[in-house]
C-alpha cells in the first residue's frame, strides 16, 4: 500500500506543497502588515498617502486569485480575482494621481 502511494505521488511531495502554500500565505500577510505600518507612518509623518504600497500588496492577491480562477473555475475565486484586480487598478490610479500632486484626500472626503 505504501509503495503504491509513493509510486502515485512520485514527483509530488504533498507535505512540501502544503508547506510552500502556507509559506506564501504567511509571506503575503507579513507584506500586508509591513505595508500598513509604512502607510500609516507616512500619513502621520509626512501627511501624504502612498497608495502604491497597497497597490503592490493587492496585486499579489489579484494575481493569485486570477490564477486560481482560471485553473479552478470557482465563483468565489473569480469574484475575488475581479475585486482584487479592481482594487489594484484603483490604488494604482490613486498613487499616480498623488505623484502628480493631485489632491487625493479631496476625493476621499
Amino acid at each position: 500500500m505504501l509503495a503504491r502511494s509513493r509510486k502515485e505521488n512520485k514527483a509530488r511531495d504533498l507535505y512540501k506543497i502544503e508547506v510552500q502554500v502556507q509559506a506564501g500565505s504567511i509571506g503575503s500577510l507579513a507584506a500586508s502588515l509591513l505595508a500598513t505600518v509604512l502607510f500609516v507612518t507616512q500619513v502621520v509623518v509626512k501627511d501624504n498617502w502612498d497608495f502604491g504600497l497597497y497597490a503592490v500588496i493587492f496585486s499579489v492577491s489579484a494575481a493569485g486569485f486570477l490564477y486560481k480562477a482560471f485553473r479552478m473555475k470557482r465563483r468565489r475565486d473569480i469574484a475575488l480575482a475581479i475585486a482584487f484586480t479592481l482594487a489594484t487598478l484603483l490604488l494604482t490610479a490613486l498613487h499616480i494621481l498623488e505623484l502628480l500632486d493631485y489632491d487625493v484626500a479631496r476625493l476621499a472626503g
